[in-house]
């Protein structure tokens, strides 16, 4: 399962609920007409929903599902994370990635020095952040052409432009 956000809130009355998404397009999860719901990202408790729909509202998204018509049911869905088996995720276009492609990719400086691996992601206003870990070692690098110079998911590498003592 690829978690790609999570349910904060119920919206209204009617059912609706505010979603965080996790990566910077949720408008393309309307080609999925059925999501998941489930309360560990890496438990076997997710449940399908089918969507009916989903929009921006404010600086956030708002979504309704068949079956969830009140702000009770609304409610009962706070806190579950929203994901997808990998089949059914709209394929991401040339130089976009899922975020559950990156973790556990090493990342390697332009020295050929290694980083860590990427333990997880960070979505900030501006752009997503690599949280890198080396043993004890964090590093937060941006995840901006200036910093990332390509990702190979074969090799399960990332090169960045980033000093080994930054």
């Amino acid at each position: 399962m690829i978690v790609l956000g999570r349910v904060v809130a119920p919206f209204g009355v009617q059912g609706w609920v505010h979603i965080h998404p996790f990566g910077d397009d949720p408008a393309s999860w309307r080609r999925m007409s059925r999501w998941w719901l489930g309360s560990d990202p890496d438990g076997a408790d997710w449940r399908a929903l089918d969507l009916l729909d989903l929009k921006p509202h404010g600086d956030g998204w708002v979504a309704c599902f068949y079956g969830i018509a009140d702000r009770a049911g609304a409610e009962g869905l706070k806190g579950l994370y929203v994901g997808s088996p990998r089949e059914d995720l709209p394929k991401p276009e040339e130089g976009e990635y899922y975020w559950a492609d990156l973790i556990g990719l090493s990342v390697v400086n332009s020295q050929g020095e290694t980083l860590g691996k990427v333990a997880s992601l960070i979505a900030t206003g501006a752009n997503d952040v690599l949280v890198v870990r080396d043993g004890e070692q964090e590093r937060l690098l941006p995840f901006i052409d200036q910093v990332v110079k390509s990702v190979d998911k074969p090799a399960g590498r990332i090169r960045v432009d980033w000093g080994n003592d930054w």
